[in-house]
């Protein structure tokens, strides 16, 4: 079995929790609550996250929008679709639920797709914040303190919404 890493740093929408294996990232939890799903394991890190703290810091500070830290995605073959569509956006850019349905070949999925995009294991790196409703308002975030945090990321990388 491959070595895991953890890592966790301060950032302005809470702390956040790296796990990696000695390639990839593979997973990124936002606090929640107080709270992070490994907070009673000690921190071990590598290279990889080590890059991805990096990346992240610089994302923070506004320096970074776009990351190359290698990431291992696991999940069904619909979200792996989805999460690689999502890969796809950049710094700044927005795309709708219906959109994504469409990019992946299940238009009329919405819904479907709603799912996989709260699914994704590694937010922010993987830019699932970037996913609006069709009239552009915010359905919800399932990170961190939801809606505030992905008010944040979306501000953060001055992208519009509706109210």
């Amino acid at each position: 079995m491959t070595d895991r890493y953890l890592i966790r740093l301060a950032t302005p929408i809470g702390r956040i929790e790296l796990v990696g294996d000695d390639d990839a990232v593979i997973a990124l939890s936002i606090e929640r609550e107080g709270s992070l799903p490994h907070d009673d394991l000690p921190e071990r890190s590598n290279a990889v996250l080590d890059a991805a703290r990096g990346q992240l810091d610089e994302y923070f500070a506004g320096d970074r929008t776009e990351f190359d830290v290698p990431v291992r995605l696991a999940g069904t073959p619909f979200q792996e679709a989805v999460w690689a569509e999502l890969r796809r956006l950049q710094w700044g850019e927005a795309t709708s639920y219906g959109a994504l349905a469409a990019a992946v070949g299940r238009p009329g999925s919405a819904r479907a797709i709603g799912g996989a995009v709260g699914a994704n294991p590694i937010p922010i790196i993987v830019g699932c914040h970037r996913v609006l409703a069709s009239d552009g308002r915010i359905t919800g975030y399932s990170g961190g303190d939801g809606i505030p945090t992905k008010l944040w990321l979306l501000g953060h990388e001055r992208i519009g919404f509706a109210a």
